[in-house]
């Protein structure tokens, strides 16, 4: 199963008024995904997904080989930069709830430097930037889901 079957996995259940969970099983993969009945309109409240494969262990924060966040200007501002989710799932700007948030409004980042940490599947993906500047904005609530290509901060360029 590709990350488009599952997006448009998870966009159904969220359109659906009367579907509260879908489960997929094939040969080495199983997703549920499942939302509260009264939940009419949004993203599912748990997502879990499991490979027989793959070892039950710790999460480990993981940069993504292929997942890299896309920078382009919005319509908006013709000045600012988007720094975009590069997949589905769960937002964080630090790497536990006791560290220091990646960057703050403000901050300087330059390319390689962590700005958050997306998690998808139960692994941590570290996003790193791609443009140099200073946060202008944070688009997105701590611990929160995000949709792939969704902007997550503003950035102005140097």
């Amino acid at each position: 199963m590709d990350i488009k079957e599952i997006e448009n996995l998870i966009k159904f259940v969220s359109a659906q008024k009367n579907v509260g969970e879908v489960e997929i099983e094939k040969k080495d993969f199983k997703i549920v995904i499942r939302k509260p009945i009264n939940q009419i309109v949004s993203a599912p409240q748990y997502i879990q997904a499991s490979a027989p494969s793959l070892p039950a262990a710790a999460p480990v924060l993981a940069a993504p080989a292929a997942a890299t966040p896309v920078a382009e200007k919005p319509a908006v501002a013709d000045n600012l930069i988007t720094i975009k989710s590069p997949m589905i799932g769960t937002f964080y700007r630090s790497s536990s709830p006791d560290k220091p948030l990646f960057v703050n409004v403000g901050d300087e980042v330059k390319p390689g430097k962590a700005v958050c940490i997306i998690e998808a599947m139960k692994l941590f993906n570290e996003i790193e930037s791609e443009v140099s500047g200073r946060i202008v904005k944070v688009l997105v609530d701590n611990a929160t889901p995000v949709e792939y290509d969704q902007p997550l901060f503003l950035v102005e360029p140097n």
